[in-house]
């Protein structure tokens, strides 16, 4: 009797207990969502099917960029079974002639402006893994859990109005990695982008890294002490390979970027058991086998977007959406996704996907509706100052420019403004680098009218005049262009037949090709409003 009310009484006690123990149980810490077994068969096997690859899976609808100049490019060979282009072109194309000054003799500086950055971009690399087992107070080890690595941060571009030089540009921008996963099927944080802002009319080309270049230029000139930076830069060559619009395309578009691999075995973290351990496991070994196949997923996905422009990116105007420059990697695969039939306790997981690496060329050219060309002490700067609201540095000696100066003519409530740039002096041969060269010529290359000016006091100013035309270009380059030719310095010497056989053979010049030209006298003023309007009509604001 004793024993039936002890079992009646344990009973109860059961009884009790029961909710205790099924809340325990519904108040489980497993994750419900984690994949199943067999999705993630499915999910490797699928991988068997895409180790061969096929070209054309890379074919994109690529996203139109506005281009730059196109440059000298020597065609190497194209695609007949292969995907790149190989092409060969000039190592001045992808470096600032003026970063590298230092090595010449005539280097030259004048206030805050700085028109050519060369910057170093790196993109952030995914994070890795976790190695994970859901646990809870009634089980000492669970299913796998472990989350995926983050991404890895971007770089990007945007053109934004209120900047006119790249001084505050720095010299590195380097984009945060992706953070590592974490238990409970917890990703890892992306890693930070990174938005490098530019003033509108900024270039960007892709750049060797300044160093490797740097020592080319110091091998060259020891070995020809006589040759010219200039010369050098355009001597050496470089090769590149290159894709098309779509598959097979021979015309190049865009240069392929490349970023750092490891090999398969390094991709994986091992938890308790060592490398070796699982290289010599007959399952580790199938897995590894479909592994290869998600490789080459991520890295063709990685070649469609590791491109860039071959002519550079344009910024002519506000960006209204970032440009992308640089690519993160993808992060790494946590243990979650390797619990298969064959592997119960999937003790590792993978690392992320490298960044990519690479320089730029930033150059600045300025945004003008005309252009001030003219040989030193011309009067250019003695006009801008006149005319607009810039003040640049004006003197009675050659090379008193040194930087590109922009100014603003305002004609009132009921007429259009617009906008000049002065440019430094050019002399004979500054396209063989002599002088200050033609590094800044790019700041009036967008203007819709070129303004030569010419001194009157000069001996021969007309000859001046086809000097600068040859200098620029030439007359082909020239006629692109409104045209507007100023005899400065008209009150010197103006009652003399000298100085009127000067104008009138400057005047007779340009009726042949249509060109307006005015004499006027920067220093005293005359004839500044009718020169206003003249420019007004040269820049098409009139």
């Amino acid at each position: 009797m004793k024993t039936d009310n002890a079992v009646i009484e344990m009973s109860s006690r059961a009884v009790k207990r029961l909710p205790k123990i099924l809340n325990r149980f519904q108040s489980s810490s497993f994750p419900d969502n984690a994949p199943t077994l067999l999705k993630n068969e499915q999910w490797l096997e699928s991988f068997d099917r895409k180790i061969g690859y096929n070209e054309r899976e890379l074919e994109l609808s690529y996203e139109s960029v506005p281009m730059g100049a196109k440059f000298p490019v020597k065609i190497n060979s194209i695609p007949s079974k292969g995907r790149y282009i190989e092409i060969e072109s000039p190592l001045s194309y992808f470096t600032s002639t003026s970063y590298f000054r230092k090595f010449n003799k005539h280097s030259r500086t004048q206030g805050n402006f700085v028109d050519s950055r060369i910057v170093r971009c790196k993109s952030g690399s995914g994070g890795s893994g976790c190695i994970s087992f859901a646990r809870d107070a009634n089980h000492r080890i669970g299913p796998p859990d472990g989350g995926d690595g983050g991404r890895g941060g971007d770089v990007y571009v945007k053109a934004v109005e209120g900047m006119n030089s790249l001084a505050k540009l720095k010299s590195s921008y380097i984009a945060g990695d992706g953070g590592s996963g974490a238990a409970r099927q917890l990703d890892g944080a992306a890693g930070k982008d990174i938005l490098i802002k530019v003033p509108i009319g900024t270039t960007i080309r892709w750049s060797l890294d300044p160093d490797d270049v740097r020592q080319r230029i110091e091998k060259d000139m020891q070995a020809d002490k006589n040759k010219s930076l200039k010369d050098i830069l355009n001597s050496r060559m470089i090769d590149l390979k290159c894709v098309g619009k779509y598959y097979q395309d021979v015309d190049t578009y865009f240069m392929q970027l490349f970023r750092n691999t490891r090999p398969l075995m390094d991709s994986w973290i091992f938890k308790h058991k060592t490398r070796e351990y699982h290289e010599d496991k007959a399952w580790f070994k199938q897995l590894n086998q479909n592994m290869i196949g998600y490789d080459k997923s991520l890295h063709y996905n990685e070649l469609r977007n590791d491109k860039f422009p071959l002519f550079g990116i344009d910024l002519k105007e506000t960006t209204k959406t970032p440009i992308c420059l640089l690519h993160g990697g993808e992060g790494g695969l946590g243990n979650m996704h390797f619990l298969t039939s064959m592997i119960r306790n999937p003790r590792f997981a993978r690392v992320g996907r490298y960044g990519l690496h690479s320089h730029f060329l930033f150059e600045l050219k300025s945004i003008a509706d005309l252009g001030l060309i003219g040989l030193p002490n011309a009067g250019k700067s003695t006009i801008l100052n006149k005319i607009s609201n810039a003040r640049p540095r004006i003197g009675d000696w050659k090379f008193t420019t040194l930087i590109p100066t922009l100014g603003t003519i305002s004609r009132g409530i009921t007429k259009s403004s617009f906008t000049v740039a002065d440019i430094p002096g050019i002399i004979e041969d500054a396209h063989l680098d002599k002088g200050m060269g033609l590094e800044f010529l790019k700041h009036i290359e967008r203007s819709r009218g070129w303004v030569f000016v010419l001194s009157l006091e000069d001996n021969a100013p007309l000859n001046d005049l086809m000097l600068l035309i040859k200098e620029v270009g030439g007359m082909d380059e020239v006629m692109k262009r409104n045209v507007l030719v100023v005899c400065n310095k008209a009150d010197i010497g103006r009652d003399s037949p000298q100085y009127m056989g000067k104008y009138l053979d400057i005047l007779n010049f340009c009726r042949t090709q249509s060109w307006d030209c005015l004499p006027i006298s920067a220093l005293k003023g005359a004839n500044i409003d009718l020169l206003v309007d003249k420019m007004a009509r040269c820049a098409g604001t009139d």
